[in-house]
């Protein structure tokens, strides 16, 4: 049990490593699903499904955040836009 949940985190922290800039949202699901897992008996399943839903979620909200960016740098006073 206890090496189970030692190679979820090494697991973790490789993936932390070898892609940092891909890895948003990734190790915090990680951490959490992994938790999630070792409660129900299959830590390294939750870690993966963590870091999946990890990162879907942080892809969701850099979305969003992009597009109220977008928003915000559009006129909205009604005149047209002059080219």
């Amino acid at each position: 049990m206890k090496s189970l949940l030692i190679a979820t985190g090494a697991i973790a922290l490789m993936l932390g490593t070898l892609a940092p800039a891909q890895a948003a949202g990734c190790l915090k699901g990680a951490a959490v699903g992994g938790v999630a897992g070792h409660v129900a008996g299959h830590g390294v399943l939750g870690a993966a499904a963590g870091c999946a839903v990890g990162r879907h979620e942080a892809n969701k909200s850099s979305r969003q955040a992009a597009q109220q960016q977008q928003r915000q740098q559009t006129p909205t006073d009604g005149a047209p836009a002059q080219r």
